[in-house]
């Protein structure tokens, strides 16, 4: 039964990505549309180069030059007319930071007819960066912001003012050129002044949220730091023309239509699931509890982004931490299993896409001789679950849209 179990996690986990592949999006914004004078192609976050292969095709000779900005492993190969860079995430380092340089270069000089055709995806912030102050401070106020558990919106807040391209300011230096964004969303709503922190996008936040999220989280930054944090970002532009395509809801009803196929009733929980991962893992784990003697094939599916409080020095993510949550919840019971993964194929610092637990998991931790409050302590999840064949891998999936989690249960007496 758990073999069949996790046989389906891994069809429904490969599906619900599919199903949010950014190729047709661009596509559809591109197909069929001429532009009177250069276009210039900037594709950044960890999506690019899917986006930009695509953006390619249905530019054909139109496309004057481009440039690529992904994480590390993410540029598959190459692709013509367009220079492909990879950089750091979730801390930018001096890669990002010479890309981000490149990129403002190729949209010196341009004119009104021109065009710049903007691609976004989830980890922009980290990937696409000039700062306005050292590099290496930025680093240390990002990593402060990742440890002390702020959600997105809170860091990207703060990170819009510690830049010279985000929060709009990327259109300011594209300007007096057409900016035409195709925005793939990881954050839940899609605000889209915060997805990647919204560099051709008006700000809506403002310097006393900033300043706000900064006295809330105790962040050590400098004089000059804190200055920026007063500096306002653009509330206006002109200019400028957005679409989003492709969200966490899409990503759940995929996964929604991948569970069907397989005879499971699904149930969309919520697309907005924002919260610790470990309560996370908690909650699906206590709804497995409740429903596993129904005697039918469910499945009970959530789709958003939670965070970790960092207070230990091991390895893992968000969605293992979920994953082993549930383990504890689900101990002992042979017919259910929850797994959760990020649709972009990497989960934290780690090289799985998430974690998959089920009613074995716990007492398998127990006899490699660790406990789930010891391993959540010292956010350990990845070796524990690596230890109880718990992984989640996929490699870089070319999307990014948030995570997926989903609690699976059989009839007690299925084979």
């Amino acid at each position: 039964m758990q073999a069949k179990l996790r046989h389906d996690a891994d069809i429904i986990l490969r599906q619900a990505i599919q199903h949010v592949l950014p190729d047709t999006a661009v596509r559809q914004t591109l197909t069929g549309r001429t532009f009177p004078g250069r276009v210039i192609l900037l594709a950044v976050g960890k999506a690019a180069w899917q986006m930009a292969k695509a953006a390619a095709d249905c530019l054909g000779t139109q496309l004057t030059c481009g440039i690529v900005i992904t994480k590390y492993g993410h540029v598959p190969g190459p692709l013509p007319r367009i220079e492909c860079y990879e950089a750091g995430h979730p801390i930018p380092d001096a890669h990002s930071f010479a890309a981000t340089e490149a990129a403002i270069q190729a949209v010196q000089g341009l004119h009104e007819k021109d065009t710049v055709v903007f691609l976004l995806s989830g980890g922009g912030s980290a990937l696409f960066e000039k700062p306005k102050i050292p590099g290496e401070e930025l680093q240390n106020i990002t990593r402060q912001l990742m440890a002390c558990g702020a959600d997105i919106v809170e860091v990207n807040t703060i990170r819009k003012r510690l830049s010279c391209v985000k929060g709009g300011q990327l259109a300011h230096l594209c300007a007096p050129a057409h900016v035409l964004s195709i925005i793939l969303s990881d954050i839940l709503g899609d605000p889209l002044d915060m997805i990647a922190s919204g560099p051709t996008v008006a700000d809506t936040s403002t310097c006393e949220q900033a300043l706000a999220i900064a006295e809330k989280y105790s962040l050590k930054m400098s004089a000059a730091a804190h200055a920026c944090l007063q500096q306002e970002t653009p509330k206006s532009l002109s200019g400028t023309e957005t679409y989003v395509n492709g969200s966490v809801k899409e990503l759940c009803a995929g996964a929604a239509q991948a569970c069907r196929a397989l005879g499971y009733e699904p149930f969309i929980l919520t697309d907005r699931l924002s919260c610790q991962a470990k309560e996370a893992g908690r909650f699906l784990g206590s709804i497995a509890r409740t429903h596993c003697m129904d005697g039918k094939r469910l499945a009970f599916i959530a789709g958003g982004e939670t965070v970790v409080l960092l207070t230990g020095q091991g390895l893992g993510g968000r969605n293992q931490e979920l994953a082993l949550a549930a383990a504890r919840e689900i101990s002992g019971i042979a017919n259910v299993c929850v797994f959760s993964a990020g649709s972009d194929g990497t989960d934290g610092p780690t090289d799985a896409a998430g974690g998959y637990a089920d009613g074995d998991t716990e007492e398998a931790l127990r006899m490699a001789g660790r406990t789930i409050d010891e391993v959540l302590r010292d956010n350990d999840a990845y070796h524990a679950l690596e230890k109880t064949n718990g992984l989640l891998f996929t490699g870089p999936t070319g999307t990014n849209v948030n995570d997926v989690a989903v609690v699976l249960i059989t009839p007690p007496d299925a084979p």
